[in-house]
């Protein structure tokens, strides 16, 4: 023998007679990766996924928003259109997003600090970052104007 298999690198190639051959398909599907590590895949994804921080907002931030809200309950009988810009914190993990939001308010629950819109959204005013209304062109243009 001069080399490896010299033996039986001539000889035709097994056909069974028993078993029908395999496709092409399903053969190279027996080739093809799957995951060894269940899950392993979605725990990178969403470890790359970006989150952004809450910003905490400055005193004269602060006030103007809580006189923005006092005129919104002035006004909470004519349901009046406001957009938010508020903070909605990620389930799975560290940060948040934060969100926009337009719609008429329904009403306002002091004791647990949530404004509730007209589709039913919850928005926590402690999230809220923004509120723009034509409501508040005074506070806007005299913040001192609104201040009793």
């Amino acid at each position: 023998m001069t080399g490896d298999y010299e033996d039986i690198i001539h000889l035709p190639h097994h056909v069974s007679s028993r078993r029908p051959q395999m496709p092409m398909s399903d053969r190279a599907a027996q080739f093809s990766p799957f995951a060894a590590l269940t899950g392993y895949d979605d725990a990178i994804r969403e470890t790359g996924r970006l989150t952004e921080q809450k910003l905490e907002p400055d005193e004269e931030t602060l006030e103007l928003l809580n006189q923005k809200i006092h005129l919104l309950r002035e006004h909470l009988r004519e349901h009046p259109e406001v957009c938010f810009t508020y903070f909605r914190p990620d389930s799975r993990k560290e940060g948040g997003a934060y969100l926009t939001k337009s719609g008429t308010i329904q009403k306002i629950q002091l004791c647990e600090r949530i404004i509730v819109l007209g589709d039913g959204t919850l928005i926590p005013m402690d999230d809220i970052l923004d509120m723009e209304s034509p409501l508040f062109e005074k506070i806007e243009s005299d913040p001192q104007s609104c201040i009793d």
